[in-house]
């Protein structure tokens, strides 16, 4: 892991099109400003845990139930 130090009004640039800048400092917070394009994702970790979650629960039970195809019990005739 990268660690930096930075000030009030200081940024960090990530390649090339990514931007972190210290917007404000008080007490024991830091609020950061990030300027990404709109295609890439930027949360916050619990934001982003949960988001991994709900998605490992989605995929979980849609693999666990069967997929109705209209195939089975067709009483389709010609």
């Amino acid at each position: 892991m990268l660690v930096l130090s930075r000030k009030k009004n200081e940024s960090i640039v990530i390649n090339d099109d990514i931007t972190i800048v210290v917007v404000e400092i008080r007490g024991d917070k830091v609020r950061l400003g990030v300027e990404a394009p709109k295609e890439v994702p930027v949360h916050r970790r619990e934001v982003f845990d949960a988001i991994r979650r709900n998605e490992a629960a989605a995929d979980k039970a849609s693999k666990g139930t069967p997929r109705d195809d209209g195939a089975a019990g067709s009483s389709h005739q010609p």
